[in-house]
């Protein structure tokens, strides 16, 4: 979330500050992480779907997961720049459902 982003003012209501709490009251641990096998605390509330500004997306609890600060910050915003998921499971599997390999072992 850039500061100059002209849907900034969302991040400063009332409803962003408890919807914010929620997410991370249910969801305490970063979700990246834990797919891999590591426990780290989340703090930060992560819109799954980019809302660009788009109020009831914004707002929308299903479209939150919570992420620590270095997800956020690396292998998500990757992600959104590259449409690819860095990243492996605790098998070493690739945790993009797109990649190559998970394709194939999905076929067997």
């Amino acid at each position: 979330m850039a500061n100059t982003s002209p849907w900034h003012h969302l991040y400063k209501t009332k409803d962003w500050f408890r919807l914010r709490w929620k997410q991370l009251q249910d969801e305490p641990l970063c979700r990246r992480c834990t797919s891999q096998g590591r426990v780290v605390a989340a703090n930060i509330a992560d819109h799954i779907k980019p809302h660009r500004g788009d109020v009831t997306l914004f707002f929308d609890p299903t479209n939150l997961q919570s992420l620590c600060k270095l997800c956020h910050d690396s292998a998500k915003q990757r992600e959104e720049k590259s449409g690819v998921v860095v990243g492996c499971d605790v098998n070493g599997l690739p945790i993009d459902p797109n990649h190559h390999w998970n394709r194939q072992n999905s076929r067997k």
